[in-house]
């Protein structure tokens, strides 16, 4: 008799994957022999697992010098490496560190579990040098730094909306919409470079069916994103469909990925986040023009918060009317704008919350996990999250029939909790 193998993973919709499963329960039968056991996993599988999503998602920190970016990179990532000093290009490599999204559920679900151990879901930030004004041409080391935003999937542009006459402006004022146009303008001109050289080499050589058919369909593309960013628009307002947009991907356009404009602001501003700041107020209608979010953060209010004990930062933040300084929320931004969705595995050992992109399909999301879950998927044992929490766990909402039988088809919703069922 063929071998065969049922894993039982509870998991709900959301983040990365990097690792093992929590806990594993396979059942193998060998003849007429037939063995139960559990299995937990000590160390990351070697073979099989699924990192796509976990190694290609970014977040590019970008903004003119000395608006806060590295200050900011600094809190976003608890072990930063930039140099948050008062100087236009004190971040000359691109810094990255994974950071990890805040989520209350996890703290739920490990209870419900009794797990020992909490691991949240991740995205990873690039920390970008100070642009400036021609940075399109080369100017302030700009080609080397366009092209590390290049490699991101989203952009976070940091904008300054406070006053402070100790940290000087390279532009000698605060001005956050100048700021947006200085930035944006350098990003269109790379675009537009990027694409003049490549319709030049799409109309070289000599070509076969296919790769005609494809060039067509991306110089058709191509040209209308000329037309918005000639149009002082970005190339995301450009209508495409999806064998178009699949042609230009490549190509890593600056305008064409998502934006959150990242409103700096003095702690005074955090308790209305930002309602009564003139520069808030023109960075958000700036916003709702382009289409992008805004969130409003203060930078300096994380740096010190970095350096207090947990009830001491409690303490002032009270004072202050937040709950935190922004950063909570520019991290759910930036994973919401990348698309991604969480579903989690809990057991004794640990909950885990995995990545997933929105609009995957159960074996897909199985597959995060290990590639053989979703090669021999069978099923899914579906709990939205808050059926699970009401009823204290897999059995209990199993008994109370809240629980579905999910197929191949199904697409996986945020805060599903699911059991996959697998055949190898």
């Amino acid at each position: 008799m063929a071998s065969q193998s049922f894993c039982r993973v509870i998991a709900f919709s959301s983040s990365p994957a990097m690792c093992r499963p929590t806990l594993v329960s396979s059942r193998h039968t060998l003849g007429q022999q037939s063995l139960t056991r559990q299995i937990m996993h000590p160390r990351p599988f070697n073979r099989g697992i699924r990192t796509t999503i976990a190694n290609s998602l970014q977040a590019g920190i970008v903004g003119l010098p000395n608006v806060g970016k590295s200050t900011l990179f600094n809190s976003l990532v608890e072990n930063g490496k930039a140099q948050a000093a008062n100087y236009p290009f004190c971040t000359i490599e691109p810094n990255t560190g994974m950071v990890t999204v805040p989520d209350p559920r996890l703290k739920i679900l490990s209870d419900i579990s009794g797990s020992k151990e909490l691991i949240p879901t991740t995205v990873e930030f690039v920390d970008i040098a100070g642009l400036v004004k021609g940075a399109s041409k080369g100017e302030g080391m700009g080609n080397q730094f366009l092209t590390n935003i290049r490699d991101t999937n989203a952009v976070c542009q940091v904008v300054r909306c406070f006053e402070d006459d100790d940290i000087i402006h390279v532009n000698g004022k605060v001005d956050p919409l100048d700021d947006i146009d200085v930035i944006n303008l350098e990003l269109a001109l790379s675009d537009l470079g990027q694409i003049e050289k490549r319709l030049e080499r799409l109309g070289k050589g000599k070509k076969s069916k296919e790769e005609a058919e494809k060039a067509e369909v991306e110089e058709g593309a191509l040209k209308k994103i000329v037309v918005e960013l000639e149009a002082g628009r970005a190339a995301r307002t450009a209508v495409l469909n999806k064998d178009e947009m699949i042609a230009v991907k490549g190509l890593g356009l600056l305008t064409l990925k998502p934006m959150i404009y990242c409103a700096n602001v003095a702690e005074g501003d955090l308790a209305d986040q930002g309602a009564l700041n003139k520069h808030v107020k023109a960075l958000r209608q700036k916003a709702s023009e382009d289409g992008c979010e805004v969130v409003v953060v203060s930078a300096k209010v994380e740096a010190e918060l970095q350096q207090m004990e947990k009830e001491e930062a409690k303490e002032w933040l009270e004072m202050l009317g937040v709950t935190d300084g922004g950063l909570a929320n520019l991290i759910r931004a930036t994973y919401r704008v990348l698309g991604l969705r969480t579903y989690f595995t809990s057991g004794e050992k640990e909950t885990r919350a995995w990545t997933i992109h929105a609009g995957m399909t159960a074996p897909q999301a199985a597959g995060v996990i290990h590639t053989d879950f979703e090669k021999g998927f069978i099923r899914a044992e579906t709990i939205g999250y808050e059926d699970y929490v009401k009823h204290k766990g897999y059995n209990g909402a199993k008994e109370a029939g809240t629980m579905r039988l999910e197929g191949k088809e199904y697409v996986v919703k945020e805060g599903d909790v699911m059991l996959f069922r697998f055949n190898v």
